[in-house]
């Protein structure tokens, strides 16, 4: 087995670095801040992530597209044609679109800046036959002592509509250097969840009943979500989402613009990461779209793009 292209940025300042395997998905699989001379490791990812034999959705950054979550079933029916889906829920559905696992091409490369680009009909033609219409997506990250930045341009390069949502799906490790992953706290600006059976969107949606615990700080030891968020709290264009580990004060402060209007929450079951995932819509949005729910989901026509950015701060 080959073993994918990996791409190493440097702080020059304080020494923090990013890690992404270009080759696999183009996901930013490690963050290490710099505090008081010593490196935190803010993303969780499995050991030997970079051999690119691990489960694309389980370490690190993966980027979701053209579907962020589930769809229900294992095809997509889209102007009356049938399209064949990958992965696999264990629950029957497909998840997290085609861009996950595959190898991205490197655009541009620097100490402290990289950008990759994955184009369906280039990169794997055969795409072409399972989404309604080709499509590009053109990811950079960017590293700024201990500030990592990432931003996202999709493109409709074809001569047909585009359906599609964008997803991020980091898993922040816990704890942020400090002594217990239970006791920090986890601040979600949300205001209304989706409900869901059997992990799919309904099209109904219901306040968060613990809004102010969400404001002041959830303990992760108490938390157990897989849920669906909306209606979430923006200022200026950004939401953000705080975690803080109160044994040593560090604070990991995440933003995302509001391209994205939908945000997933999930402990994995190890409870070494809490995953706060930014999607452009909700999980299962064609269906819901054609039932006639405002699921956020976006259809790009021939030539149309559009963008979003999110942002990691880490401070000790």
């Amino acid at each position: 087995m080959t073993t994918p292209e990996l791409i190493k940025l440097t702080d020059p300042t304080n020494g923090a670095e990013a890690l992404i395997l270009a080759g696999y998905g183009f996901n930013c699989f490690r963050f290490r801040a710099e505090q008081e001379g010593h490196p935190i490791d803010v993303l969780w990812s499995e050991p030997d992530f970079e051999r690119g034999d691990k489960r694309a959705s389980g370490s690190g950054i993966p980027l979701l597209f053209p579907y962020p979550g589930r769809l229900r079933g294992r095809t997509l029916t889209w102007q009356s044609k049938t399209y064949t889906l990958e992965g696999d829920d264990r629950l029957g559905n497909a998840i997290h679109g085609f861009v996950l696992n595959r190898p991205w091409r490197v655009l541009e490369q620097s100490a402290t800046r990289v950008v990759g680009q994955f184009h369906a009909s280039r990169d794997d033609a055969r795409l072409l036959a399972a989404w309604p219409a080709d499509f590009c997506v053109t990811a950079t990250y960017e590293l700024a002592g201990n500030s990592l930045r990432s931003s996202f341009l999709i493109e409709n390069p074809d001569d047909k509509p585009l359906p599609c949502g964008l997803g991020t799906h980091p898993y922040f490790r816990l704890p942020l250097g400090g002594a217990s992953a239970d006791d920090c706290l986890v601040r979600l600006p949300m205001r209304r969840r989706w409900e869901l059976v059997d992990m799919l969107p309904t099209g109904n949606v219901s306040p968060v009943e613990e809004i102010e615990q969400f404001r002041a700080g959830l303990v992760f030891g108490q938390m157990s979500f897989d849920d669906v968020f909306t209606d979430l709290e923006f200022e200026s264009h950004w939401c953000t989402a705080r975690v803080i580990d109160p044994s040593n004060g560090s604070r990991l402060v995440v933003q995302f613009d509001d391209a994205f209007r939908e945000c997933v929450v999930y402990t994995p079951p190890h409870r070494q990461a809490i995953c706060i995932e930014p999607y452009t819509c909700v999980p299962n949005s064609p269906e819901l779209y054609a039932a006639g729910v405002d699921s956020g989901l976006r259809i790009l026509q021939p030539g149309e793009q559009f963008t979003a950015e999110a942002i990691l701060r880490f401070t000790g």
